[in-house]
């Protein structure tokens, strides 16, 4: 029970800082795209990488509470998982974006959510174990 309680903890605090790193997602793929005008696709990597390295930090120490001193290491496990990451939210983008024609911002939505869960798992097993 004990164990079912703290991962739900986890999940609720990962799915929190999910949502601040959506917003940072989102703000930064949006000055990236529609202000500055690069490619749709890099800006979305721009948007996926400033919300996973903010993401981390919170994560690390309030999600998953680590005591691990090799930050470094973590932070590179962290970001191995979410290039793959990255991948399913690049492609989920283009498949629902390019060739179902659905909205960029509303594919991203989905490109999130099916990213995220990716993240929280692979994160929970690897980077933070």
């Amino acid at each position: 029970m004990l164990l079912d309680g703290i991962l739900i903890g986890k999940i609720v605090r990962f799915a929190l800082v999910g949502l601040a790193g959506a917003a940072i997602d989102f703000g930064s793929t949006f000055l990236c795209k529609e202000v500055l005008k690069i490619n749709k696709f890099i800006s979305n990597a721009i948007g996926f990488t400033l919300a996973a390295t903010f993401c981390f930090f919170l994560n690390k120490y309030w999600t998953y509470q680590s005591q691990t001193p090799l930050a470094w290491t973590e932070y590179l496990m962290f970001i191995a998982v979410s290039l793959v990451g990255l991948g399913i939210n690049t492609s989920v983008v283009y498949l629902l974006n390019e060739k179902a024609k659905m909205n960029f911002y509303l594919s991203k939505c989905f490109a999130i959510a099916m990213a995220s869960v990716w993240n929280f798992v692979a994160n929970l097993l690897i980077t933070f174990a």
